[in-house]
């Protein structure tokens, strides 16, 4: 029986993936690289480090990689307030720490990003542990982060929940089982064969069904 919790927190429990999404496209732009916003929505939920690569070749990440990754950051700070939490985010975390998960909160984003986000969903009131882009050298789809997750809690069967097929992906690669919520925009077959096990269509759905999926402990 699974011990720990992971969430992911962008997309997850934040909606920020349309943001994302176009703070890639502008960041592409001012370097007169225009790429389909469906194309770099696909993309999202994969680490920066590994998107420009993904999305436009290993050549543009070679020549202009770290430029795209400075003009994305700098792109989404600009559109920071407009994210919000996703219904029942926070009750949804308070009832499955409450079963006696522990409870880590798993991004690969900017120190600056998912403290903010933190804050929208008071998870530094309620997880046990949380990470950023600097606890991992690799992001998703590789499965450093969810590895590095489950270790700050020194966890030994997890769960992960998560939005995008990269979450389900690297959660796959650590042995971690993946609860997948459409809040990111993917299809439920794109999420059942990137390796997820159960899919949902919000964070309200998964806590009405928790006593009928592998976050099914009984209330302490």
């Amino acid at each position: 029986m699974a011990d720990t919790a992971i969430f992911d927190v962008d997309g997850t429990l934040v909606d920020t993936n349309y943001q994302h999404a176009l703070a890639w496209y502008q960041a592409f732009r001012r370097h007169d690289i225009t790429l389909p916003v469906w194309r770099l929505h696909r993309a999202i939920g994969m680490g920066g480090d590994q998107l420009v690569a993904h999305v436009a070749g290993d050549d543009v990440e070679e020549r202009l990689g770290e430029d795209l990754r400075t003009a994305w950051e700098e792109e989404f700070d600009g559109m920071i307030d407009s994210v919000a939490a996703f219904e029942g985010a926070r009750e949804l975390l308070a009832d499955v720490k409450h079963r006696g998960f522990r409870l880590v909160l798993a991004s690969s984003g900017k120190k600056k990003h998912v403290e903010h986000f933190l804050d929208l969903i008071g998870g530094t009131d309620v997880a046990d542990a949380w990470t950023t882009s600097e606890d991992a050298e690799a992001s998703k789809p590789a499965p450093d982060l969810v590895q590095v997750a489950l270790a700050k809690v020194e966890g030994t069967d997890a769960v992960m929940i998560g939005d995008s097929t990269w979450d389900a992906i690297a959660a796959g690669k650590a042995d971690i089982p993946t609860i997948a919520v459409r809040t990111g925009g993917f299809s439920v077959e794109e999420l059942t064969e990137a390796g997820a096990v159960a899919v949902v269509e919000s964070l309200p759905d998964l806590r009405d069904g928790l006593d009928d999926g592998p976050l099914n402990r009984p209330t302490r």
